[in-house]
């Protein structure tokens, strides 16, 4: 008979009631059974903390008032209950905190992005976790999807010859009207007290670059940035233009927007090469499109044929039953799981999921940021990437 796995166990800081993400976080980390949720400081309401927690049928001595006292009652707990990791879905501020108080107290993160508030947080975050033997993950949720994991595959084997044109765009529209600033989701999001130095690359602009680099395998080295707050009396940006230069020599376009009337998530992503160009749309994550020059167009579809490991290792049913949003944060939250049970049962822990973004991210996400505002305000046009001391 074999022997049962035992689920990894959650705790979680953040996403109590009111909170939009905190619900699609503990969504996904449910969909394949790996892991529990065990116990949380969903919000610094310790109210709102007990009533979100009786929601999610804990019990009240492990929804705690504030982090810090969770991680201390955690640790004291026999190994068997203890929470493993924590997944960290507050408001940007708080991320570095949060992370530090983790990881200090020997529990392994995965953090919603961005990773910290700046990016000085992020670099003080890795050198704590050179110091601890932890594991820290960063949800980055579109590279979660079975067909941006193939794309990224198919680019690195050669197929699209050398990369020469990267362009990237999300663009939404919730924040196109001035009373739309006054919604919960929006107001910490415009908020430079929560949110940093930028709202909507801070918020989705962050997303298309790691997008960028993910799937091209390639960096950003240098840009020139245009941000600027549409609505009037905001600010922060809620719309950029992005011009990019990587570090094989190609050029990219990336384009992020709050204020573009109809669009819903709209991220999209095309890469060109020397022998083959491919587009992948997030509205449309089923489909993968490779263009040629010489040969028909080639579609591929989710489940149908043959795919790389990390492709098919993401997807969970059969062709033509649509995978989204829930199953990509999935894939993340799995991965992690496998390497925290790794990690927590081996002395030569190997890391199996290597495809999550981890510190290294982090740091090139909250450099983006910086690096987008830096070049905007210096309205000079090309500045170099810089991974410290941009503002």
């Amino acid at each position: 008979m074999s022997k049962t796995r035992n689920k990894v166990r959650m705790g979680m800081v953040g996403g109590g009631q009111g909170a939009f993400i905190g619900a699609v976080h503990r969504s996904a980390a449910a969909i394949d059974g790996e892991i529990e949720l065990v116990c949380g400081a969903f919000s610094s309401s310790h109210e709102n903390c007990l009533t979100t927690g009786r929601e999610l049928n804990l019990a009240s001595e492990r929804c705690y008032s504030d982090f810090n006292t969770m991680f201390a009652a955690e640790a004291q707990l026999p190994p068997e209950k203890r929470m493993q990791f924590v997944s960290i879905v507050t408001p940007n501020h708080l991320h570095y905190a949060v992370a530090k108080a983790a990881i200090e107290a020997g529990f392994h993160v995965l953090s919603d992005k961005p990773a910290t508030f700046t990016l000085q947080e992020a670099i003080d975050l890795k050198a704590i976790l050179n110091q601890h033997n932890v594991l820290y993950g960063l949800t980055h949720t579109y590279t979660g999807y079975p067909l941006v994991r193939e794309a990224k595959d198919r680019i690195a084997q050669g197929e699209l010859g050398t990369v020469t044109k990267v362009v990237a765009e999300y663009s939404q529209g919730w924040l196109a009207q001035p009373q739309d600033s006054s919604n919960k989701q929006a107001s910490w999001r415009l908020d430079p007290s929560r949110a940093g130095v930028s709202c909507c690359m801070g918020d989705i602009g962050v997303h298309a670059a790691n997008l960028a680099e993910f799937v091209s395998g390639l960096e950003i080295t240098r840009m020139c940035a245009d941000l600027s707050p549409v609505v009037s009396g905001r600010q922060l940006d809620d719309d950029g233009n992005i011009l990019m230069r990587f570090n094989n020599g190609a050029k990219g376009v990336l384009i992020a927007s709050q204020i573009s009337v109809g669009e819903e998530n709209n991220l999209n992503i095309r890469i060109y090469g020397t022998k083959a160009g491919l587009e992948w749309h997030q509205q449309e994550p089923n489909t993968l499109t490779i263009r040629y020059n010489d040969k028909p167009s080639q579609v591929v579809r989710t489940g149908v044929g043959g795919f790389s490991p990390a492709a098919a290792g993401s997807m969970r049913i059969p062709a033509g039953h649509p995978e989204g949003y829930l199953e990509a944060f999935a894939n993340l939250y799995v991965d992690f799981a496998n390497q925290v049970r790794e990690f927590d049962n081996s002395d030569k822990y190997v890391n199996l999921a290597s495809i999550i973004p981890g510190i290294d991210d982090a740091i090139r996400g909250m450099a983006f940021i910086e690096n987008c505002v830096a070049a905007s305000q210096a309205n000079e046009g090309w500045l170099e990437f810089k991974l410290a001391n941009v503002l």
